[in-house]
């Protein structure tokens, strides 16, 4: 069976994160994981174009399969959370352009997936991350370990992405 790379974005406006994983006859390996930043000295639409220019260098270098996001999670600050609703628009729109596989998990299902419990502690989504891809470390900044986790969740529940779907 043929290898197939998941592109797991973990969507921000100043940070997003981004994890590539490799699943081939059932083994799972990190390729690559990482973050784009936009700095905050830079305009609203300067941030938003640097965003589209960094997803598409992601997906022009490692031609990914399918794409799986997080869905956005609204805290308390709505600036912020506007923001990010405006940057994951960037990311979804640059992605499809692309590559028409995309996905989207709930950090309920994130977690769910990864650990078989739905309140799962950050910590121990990150301990999983690591255990099933095999790293030494960590994966650090937390925003590529979270795109990473994306990426494993769309790779354990592929046979179920028509439900995952972003339509």
């Amino acid at each position: 069976m043929p290898s197939m790379i998941i592109l797991g974005i973990d969507p921000g406006f100043a940070t997003i994160g981004y994890g590539v994983i490799s699943v081939e006859n059932g083994k799972v390996r990190a390729v690559d994981y990482g973050v784009i930043k936009t700095p905050k000295e830079n305009t609203f639409p300067e941030r938003l174009v640097m965003i589209e220019k960094g997803v598409n260098l992601l997906i022009d270098k490692f031609l990914p399969d399918e794409i799986a996001l997080e869905e956005l999670f609204f805290n308390t600050n709505i600036t912020t959370g506007i923001n990010v609703a405006h940057a994951r628009g960037v990311i979804v729109s640059t992605c499809y352009k692309k590559c028409q596989r995309l996905f989207e998990y709930t950090p309920l299902q994130i977690k769910q997936a990864l650990t078989g419990y739905g309140r799962a502690e950050k910590k121990q989504i990150q301990a999983m991350t690591t255990s099933l891809l095999g790293l030494a470390k960590l994966p650090r900044p937390d925003d590529a370990a979270d795109a990473l986790a994306v990426a494993l969740t769309h790779a354990n529940t592929n046979r179920f992405s028509s439900s995952f779907g972003i339509k």
